[in-house]
Order: C-alpha cells, then structure tokens, then sequence
C-alpha cells in the first residue's frame, strides 16, 4: 500500500522476520564498530600525529563527543517530520561514512611528507581534514542514533510482542559485540607501522577500517530496503512539547498557572497537559546528571593518555594504551547479570528499599571513587617521571668518549666521568654557565630554555672538547622507546631495526632517535664493507637511551660487547594493570546509574512522551562532556592527580544534591494517571454537552420571553390609542 511515498510492507512469516532482523542488526554492528574504534585512537591521534597538548586532545576529543549527543534530537525532528526514519537513516550513513573515509585520508602523513622524515610539512592540512571528519561522523552517527533502534521496531505489529523483545536483545547485543571488538582490534591496527615513504604508526589503516565497515553498514542497510515496513512521518512529539513549553515562557502571566495557559492557548492539545507536567517533573532531576557523564567519558581521554605513562606488559599479552578501555564493556557484561541476579534481590531480601533514584545516587558515589582511585594511580606514576625542564631553564647531561677518567665541573657542580660513560641525572641551569674539563679547559656553556641537550666530550688534539646533541624533553610517544647511537667506531655504520633506517652514522657523530616498540630489539649493524652485527636490547615502555659504540667495537659473534648503553629516560614501571580498579568502579557506577536511570525514566514517563525523556537523557551526556572541556581549559591545575580530585569532589556535591532533590521526588504511574485522564475525557465531554444544551435552553425561554414582552406591548400600545 502506498501512502505520500512510503510503502507498506507486511511480513508476517518467520522467514522474513529473520531477514529484517539480520539486516538491521548487521548494520548496527558494524556502524557501533565504526564509531567506537574510530573514538578509541582519536586522543592518541591528536596527541601523537596532531601533536596536540594533553589538554588541547581532551578538550577537541570531548567537543567531538559532545556533538555525537546533540545531533540525535536533530536526526529524530528530521525523521520525525521529514523524511522519515528509512530516508534519514540512508542519507545520514551516507554523510557518515563520508566523515570515516576523510579522517582516514588526513591522517595519512605522506600526503604533504616532501622531505620524507616521517613528519607532515603542513600540519594545518590534516587538521582541517580532520575536523572535517569529525564533523561529517558526529552529524551521521547523531543523527542516525534515534533512528535505528525505533525503525527496528516500526517492523513489529502491536501483536508481536515476544517477536520485538527478541529483536531489542539481538539489537543491543550487536552493540555491545561492535563496541567490544572494535576497542580490542582498532588499537592493533594503529599499533601496526605503515606508510609509502616512512614507516609510522598506522593511524590510516586504524580509521579506514572502521570507515569501510561504515560502508558496509550502509550497504547492508540497503539490501533489505524491499523488505521493511516504512512508516510516515507524522511529526516530532519533541517540537510540540518545546512549542507548549515556549508558548508558557512567552505569555504566561505571574498569576496564572502553567496548566491554564496551555489550555487557552492549546485546547485542541489539552491531552498534553498532564504529560508535559510529569516530563518536566523527571526533567528537572536530570540537571545535576552531566556531572556523572563528565567523568565517564574520561576514560577514553585522560585515562588513555594516563595509559601511556604506565607498563602495559601482562607477561603472554602486550596491552596498549588505547585497549584499556575494553575493560568497560567487559565488566559491563559480567555485571550487569551480577546485579540483576545477585545485589538487587539480596538489597530487596534485606527489606532496604533501594529506589531508582537511591540507585542513581550510589552509582554517581562509585563515580567519584573511580576518580579517586585515579588520582591515587597518578600520584604513583609521577614518581616514576623525569622533572623536565620549565620554560625558563635548561638542562644538560655530559657523555664522556674519551678514554681516560675526566673530574669535570658544571657550574657549581662537580663530578667524575669514567671513560664511555654519563652523569645519572641531568643537571638544570637557568643561567649561562662554565664547564670545566681540567686545568685551563674550560668552556662557557649557554643551553636553551625549556629544552635537554646531551654534551658529549671527544678528544680533539690534545685537549677534549664537546658536541652538542638535543634530547628528548618529553616521554617518547605512546609507550614507545626512543633509541639513538653515538658512533665513537672510526669507521662510518648504517643501522637498521625493523623497518626503520637509521641511515649512515659518521666517526663522532650522533644519529636521530627512532622510536622502537616494546619488546626483544634486534638491531644491525653494518660497515661500508657490508659485515653485519646483530644487536639485542630487550626494551620496556616508555624508556629513552643512547647506544655508544666504543672504539673498540669489533664485528662477529661478541659484537655486543662493544656497545654500551646510557639511560637517557627511564622505562615505565608502574603496570597498567593498577588501573582496572578504576575501571571497575567507574563500570560498577555506570551499570548502577545509567541503567537505572533509563528504566526511571521510562516507568516515569507518559507513552507519548518517552522519546522526549530519551533526547533529555541524551542531552546530559552532551553537557556532561562540555563541563569537561570547561574544567580542561579553565582549571589549569599543575598536576594531573588534583584535576581528578577536583573531577571527584564536583561530582560528590552534585550527588549529594541529586539525593536532596530525590528525597522530595513523588513516583507516578503515568498508566494509571492517562486511564484516569481517558475516564475523565468522556465526563468532560458530557458535562460541557450538558452545559451547552442548557445555555441554549437557557437562550430559547430568552427569546420566548422577550417575544411574549414584545406582543404584550403592541397591545397595550393599541388599547391606549383607542
């Protein structure tokens, strides 16, 4: 049957439910996989490739977030009064994949590499690419989000019931399977090394897999285009509720109350009334909710860039930073059962009533625990980091390749070098300074502000002289090992390890580092003549070294002995593994609060209005992420550990406020308030029926009266004149 458009289809038979089920649910899958995977690398992409500052990445990563939460009440009033669910879903996975496929291209570093060092020459380029991206897949995944889910359901007839709740399981299964599998494979697809000219981390490969299972949703989707049962748009309950609310914000009196300036002015809606009242009574509990959402969605922020500065090797299995974040869906799946099954009915068997909204406040206390527990973490990670210099001093350390003991002074700092050794520490001047390498050998010394230099001293004649060589002045990048030589060999090498090419190193020369992953380094080393030298240094996360080959370096079997190592920065050494108690508290919170919170605030909504609760829910989570962009750019705290505790005592006084609000909050059961309404509807009818036969019996003994009056007159005027 067609209608404006649309066809109608109905299928009934088994055959063709399994059919709309797979495509619909196929789709969800690999859009969910999409989104997640794409959102698991994005903070590293910004951090590593970008490079972005710690709170910059944040700050971008949450406005991105933000976005994804307020274009769904955008796509629902398009498919609502518009185009309908179908189109919207079509059109939007279209613009979605487009926004995949663009954040896949901007990061490809070969696109404006001309020098072929591995670096962009014009980062602005990719940037602009990427917000582009970015932009293109907050507006199709937003948009899309209302859509799925309720035109699963448009396939279902009022009949069947048991057909549509195996559906919804299947439905919100595939998500959590596409956001499982796509945190675990996504890292180790950013994890591999690629590139045409220079070998680098695969950031291409890790969103252009996503964007072509984007593709494939939008493929799929299509197939079964035949197949649904497409309704028509027959507008957005959303707008008609925000135009009743707008007309009581515009006109209404002081004096009157809301409900009696709905009615003048929306009779023909006065079905409305009581279910306007009891959404904006739920509504107005969800205003301390974003707080909960502004820690909940630092776990793929701040608690991945906190990933990185800890030891993510678990013996048989490499974890990467950005695979942390699978714990979440992990715990949620062992935990949810658990509290179904176990907690609730123990709470229940111990006569406790634990309300909703009781729930939702202890959900937002384990909220803020997890942000403790994250900040204690912290605490002992930055035990383990190296002071790098501030913006107004710098720091330097001394190699000495000569091959007697030198009593070098710094300064006011005085120390002994053997031969083919360093100083442990680096010493920090702000100042220029003097450096003294014996009687009559001294050197002013000027280093530059904000930056770690490596002074390595050579004989040159008689007397010893140094060379100036930058270091690094922050941890190498994403848990890799930022590897150098020094060639003190009088002979020129060229080393390689892996794919990555050190190129020729001359006598007294220093090369560039190369950052090589974690894990056994097989390093070779070969002459002009083409003699080779494996070798091996087993390598943590995080660390920095400089590998001197001494002048009695000799190729063959005991090469290594003539390598020797000089620790620049220290491995990780706090595990990755402390941070699952977080996740755990964080997973416990949300099982407890945002589960909870949906059943609220469905069994608290009217029928007609639980899609306007669901674009409010939504809504916090987008307010949620821009109090995190707020606190980012306005806290400014100088260590990481206090953000979480300020991060953690908002948090409690927002729960502290919500129990207040909670403990004044009255439950309702909208059914038995809309029967009560139906049952009222008829009487109201009768009555004004009544009223208005009376009024009119009331208007007809007027006029009979007045005619009476009238005739009587005329008489009385006649018999006068006569």
């Amino acid at each position: 049957m067609c209608s404006g458009g649309y066809i109608e289809n109905t299928y009934s038979s088994k055959k063709d439910k399994k059919n709309l089920i797979f495509f619909i649910v196929v789709n969800e899958f690999c859009e969910r996989f999409s989104y997640y995977g794409m959102r698991a690398v994005l903070v590293l992409y910004f951090k590593y490739f970008l490079k972005w500052d710690d709170d910059f990445a944040t700050t971008i990563y949450h406005t991105f977030v933000a976005l994804c939460y307020l274009t769904p009440i955008l796509g629902a009033i398009v498919a609502d009064s518009w185009l309908g669910k179908f189109k919207t879903i079509v059109y939007l996975s279209i613009v979605y994949a487009l926004g995949q496929v663009v954040m896949a291209v901007s990061a490809i570093h070969d696109i404006t590499d001309a020098n072929r060092d591995g670096t962009p020459d014009n980062m602005g380029f990719h940037i602009a690419l990427s917000m582009v991206g970015l932009l293109l897949i907050a507006l199709g995944t937003g948009g899309i989000k209302p859509c799925v889910a309720a035109f699963g359901g448009d396939q279902f007839a009022d009949d069947q019931e048991k057909q549509r709740s195996t559906f919804f399981s299947i439905f919100y299964l595939s998500i959590n399977a596409g956001s499982l599998l796509s945190t675990i494979i996504t890292p180790m697809l950013r994890a591999q090394e690629c590139g045409i000219h220079s070998q680098q981390k695969c950031y291409p490969l890790a969103f252009g897999v996503p964007a072509a299972l984007m593709v494939v949703a939008l493929i799929v989707f299509i197939i079964g285009s035949g197949m649904y049962n497409k309704t028509a748009p027959q507008g957005n309950i959303l707008v008609k509720v925000c135009k009743c609310i707008g007309v009581q914000l515009l006109n209404t009196v002081h004096s009157i109350h809301f409900t009696d300036t709905l009615k003048h002015k929306y009779k023909q809606h006065s079905q409305w009334l009581n279910p306007v009242k009891m959404v904006l009574k739920v509504l107005f509990l969800y205003i301390p909710l974003p707080m909960f959402w502004a820690l909940f969605d630092q776990q793929g922020s701040r608690w991945t860039l906190q990933a990185t500065t800890m030891d993510g090797n678990f013996g048989a299995l490499v974890i990467q930073p950005d695979q942390m974040q699978t714990v979440n869906p992990i715990l949620i799946l062992i935990l949810v059962p658990i509290m179904d099954s176990v907690i609730y009915p123990l709470i229940s068997k111990c006569k406790l009533n634990f309300t909703p909204l009781k729930r939702m406040t202890v959900g937002m206390f384990f909220a803020a625990l997890a942000f403790v527990a994250a900040a204690l973490v912290q605490m002992q990670i930055d035990k383990t980091l190296p002071t790098f210099p501030s913006s107004t001093e710098g720091q330097v350390k001394f190699l000495n390749v000569v091959n007697r003991t030198l009593d070098v002074q710094a300064g006011t700092n005085e120390f002994t070098l053997e031969p083919y050794t360093a100083n442990n520490d680096y010493l920090t001047f702000d100042q220029t300074f003097d450096l003294n390498l014996g009687p009559g050998i001294s050197y002013p010394i000027s280093l530059q502000d904000g930056n770690r230099s490596t002074r390595v001293i050579i004989q040159d004649g008689d007397v010893p002289r140094t060379l100036f060589f930058n270091d690094m002045k922050s941890k190498p990048e994403d848990g890799a090992n930022a590897i150098r030589f020094f060639n003190s060999y009088n002979s020129t090498v060229n080393i390689t390890v892996g794919k990555l090419d050190y190129e020729a190193i001359v006598y007294n020369n220093m090369s560039v580092y190369a950052n090589v992953p974690q894990g056994n380094a097989h390093f070779k080393i070969v002459n002009d003549a083409g003699v080779e030298c494996i070798y091996s240094q087993e390598l943590g996360f995080g660390s920095s070294y400089t590998l001197l080959i001494l002048p009695n370096f000799t190729f063959g079997e005991y090469c290594h002995q003539g390598i020797k190592q000089v620790l620049d920065i220290e491995p990780n050494t706090f595990h990755m593994a402390w941070q699952i108690p977080q996740y755990f508290l964080m997973t416990a919170g949300e099982v407890v609060f945002s589960v909870t919170g949906l059943e609220f605030s469905y069994s608290q909504a009217p029928s007609n209005m639980k899609s306007v609760l669901q674009a409010g829910w939504l809504l916090t989570v987008a307010v949620g992420n821009i109090i995190v962009l707020i606190v980012a750019e306005a806290a400014k705290l100088p260590d990481q550990w206090a953000e979480y505790i300020l991060f953690a005592s908002l948090l409690v006084l927002v729960c502290i406020i919500f129990a207040i609000m909670a403990y004044f909050y009255t439950y309702t059961d909208p059914a038995k308030i809309e029967a009560e309404f139906s049952r009222n509807e008829p009487e109201d009818k009768k009555r004004k029926s009544l009223e208005m036969s009376r009024k009119d019996s009331l208007e007809q003994s007027k006029e009979r009266r007045e005619s009476s009056d009238s005739s009587s007159d005329e008489d009385e005027c006649k018999q006068t004149k006569i």
